[in-house]
């Protein structure tokens, strides 16, 4: 297995939020759990101990609850002593997880409890599956169960010696050793009960030998609750027979939509005459792109899908079927015209291209200035970094084009969520003022007083947005220019919305289409975009649209109106006025 490729892939991210993070510690825990890591060359040495550098960083900055649920995950395989004797080290809670999700070996267990921190030994105690010889080995270290000693243990006192007719006390129970019938051991030493786990144990490993997935085996209906998914289903793959009867589909909607006919066998009968797109398709045997196609059954998959499915045909040439995916329709939401639709879909494969050596570029020059596959000259290293600075402002480029291109075409929407739009533009303005300052120019903000400015979109979306506007009219600004801003709530046709509008620098004044301006400033720390004034305010109309607002350009003003969560009754009526 070569962990090098892996781990120097997984190395390259660089993790900055929380959700990365964690991303990131799920990744190194698979790759060094799968089974010991050899690291037979100097290369793939300095990648495994970097990526035993790595895990610590993300443990300092990941809760160890947190850490411990991740390393609960039944989604991967835990076979490396190597990981087990790292994180046995750490918190009692990474331990006990790390500890009891093990699955090694009689040879690997041998060799690592002798070990492991004598805190730690106590933890695999509370396993039940572990093999005799295990069990013996930890007998032999005095790591014992914690329960109260058997009466016939503790029987040899001083009191003992004057005989007394009492009652014979009853055995307390220990834990996991209860006396129970049938638990008696036999000559070898182990009960039915040890013997019987020890099969179910051995029956485990063979099963993950084999390959054998947990998830889709299946299983005896004991009573236990069905898992609803997390979220909701946005589509799933399948498979149809040569009649159209899905016969195989994603395991999570598999039970709802097998034996489901994409075509009814009437409507295929008359298919060339009179039958939809669908059944002609069908009865052609030609692919089926983009049909509408409504299911029924449970509320999970109930609604409209849309159907892309090509048709299978076995070795000898017979129709088999036909294999394909299904997936959410958009709804009511506006469908971009097909020339649009498929621009953006160029634009969005042609980032994905650019992205891998853009990427390949940032991961082997950080590489070089981390010196992970050796000593580097400081002026090398120097070099490299700014290589890899260079690489991430692309790559946050392509991430904008990228952005855009979802915007305007539907195929992203703003996050529901609460945000104050007032604190966000007063943060804002705060923080680039000190540049501003420096060159005698700023923004001033005129704020109405007790105004209700909340907003029913996520709080980094709305920030995002403001920053975008805020940023690029600051960078514009000339030396001495000062823009005048103003921010207040308006009700525009029963609609509550705040709106903010500020003038326009000279430079961005002076241009016919405000969102096609290519004037970029000479020398500014403030960054908006790495492609001009123009088209950020491109991209932050598209965010404006879908959270159902604008940006607009009126004389020598631009400005933005956003919705607000305060319903217009909720508002003086005297702002009504004002919605011009």
């Amino acid at each position: 297995m070569f962990f090098d490729d892996r781990l120097a892939t997984v190395l390259r991210q660089r993790a900055t939020g929380e959700g990365a993070l964690r991303t990131q510690y799920r990744q190194l825990l698979d790759l060094l759990g799968k089974d010991r890591v050899h690291s037979s060359s100097r290369q793939q040495q300095s990648l495994v101990a970097s990526a035993w550098l790595r895990m610590d960083a993300l443990a300092e900055a990941i809760p160890a609850p947190e850490r411990a649920a991740i390393i609960r995950e039944a989604g991967w395989r835990f076979r490396s002593p190597d990981l087990a004797a790292h994180l046995a080290d750490q918190e009692p809670d990474i331990a006990i997880a790390a500890l009891g999700r093990a699955e090694l070996s009689v040879a690997d267990w041998t060799a690592l409890i002798p070990r492991l921190p004598v805190r730690a030994r106590g933890f695999l105690r509370l396993r039940r599956d572990l093999p005799l010889d295990i069990e013996a080995l930890l007998a032999r270290l005095g790591v014992h169960d914690r329960g109260l000693p058997r009466p016939e243990q503790a029987s040899a006192t001083p009191a003992a010696a004057a005989p007394r007719r009492e009652p014979e006390p009853l055995p307390l129970p220990q834990r996991g050793r209860d006396r129970v019938p049938g638990a008696d051991r036999d000559e070898t030493g182990r009960s039915e009960i040890s013997a019987l786990v020890e099969r179910i144990a051995q029956f485990r490993r063979e099963r993950s030998e084999n390959g054998i997935d947990a998830e889709i085996a299946p299983r005896l209906p004991l009573g236990e609750l069905p898992e609803l998914p997390d979220r909701p289903i946005a589509g799933f793959g399948f498979a149809t027979d040569a009649a159209g009867r899905i016969e195989w589909a994603s395991p999570d909607v598999a039970p709802m939509v097998i034996g489901t006919r994409l075509i009814a066998p009437r409507a295929l009968a008359r298919a060339d005459a009179e039958g939809d797109d669908v059944a002609r398709a069908f009865a052609r045997r030609q692919p089926i792109i983009g049909q509408v196609f409504a299911l029924s059954g449970a509320l999970a998959i109930a609604g409209d899908w849309t159907l892309d499915a090509q048709p299978a045909f076995s070795i000898d040439g017979h129709f088999t079927g036909y294999v394909g995916r299904l997936r959410r329709a958009l709804g009511d939401r506006a469908e971009p015209t097909a020339p649009e639709a498929r621009e953006a879909d160029r634009i969005r494969q042609l980032l994905h291209e650019l992205r891998t050596p853009v990427t390949a570029v940032q991961g082997y020059a950080e590489v070089i200035q981390q010196q992970l596959f050796g000593p580097t000259p400081n002026e090398y290293r120097a070099l490299a970094a700014a290589i890899a600075a260079d690489a991430a402002r692309i790559l946050a480029g392509f991430d904008e084009l990228d952005r855009l291109a979802r915007f305007e075409t539907g195929a992203l929407g703003i996050d529901p969520g609460e945000a104050d739009l007032a604190q966000l533009v007063r943060r804002i303005l705060d923080q680039i003022a000190p540049v501003l300052a420096a060159r005698e120019a700023g923004i001033a903000l005129k704020l109405a007083p007790d105004a209700s400015l909340l907003a029913g979109w996520d709080a980094e979306d709305a920030e995002a947005l403001l920053w975008r506007v805020l940023a690029s009219l600051g960078a514009a600004c000339a030396p001495g220019e000062q823009l005048a801003a103003r921010l207040a709530p308006v009700i525009v046709q029963g609609r509550a919305l705040a709106r903010l509008e500020c003038a326009l620098p000279a430079d961005l004044a002076r241009e016919n289409d405000l969102f096609a301006a290519t004037a970029r400033p000479a020398e500014s720390v403030i960054n908006a975009g790495i492609f001009g004034a123009g088209f950020t305010f491109r991209l932050a109309r598209a965010e404006a649209r879908a959270a159902g607002g604008s940006l607009v350009r009126d004389g020598g003003m631009v400005v933005l109106t956003l919705p607000l969560l305060t319903m217009a009754g909720d508002m003086p009526s005297d702002l009504a006025s004002s919605a011009g």
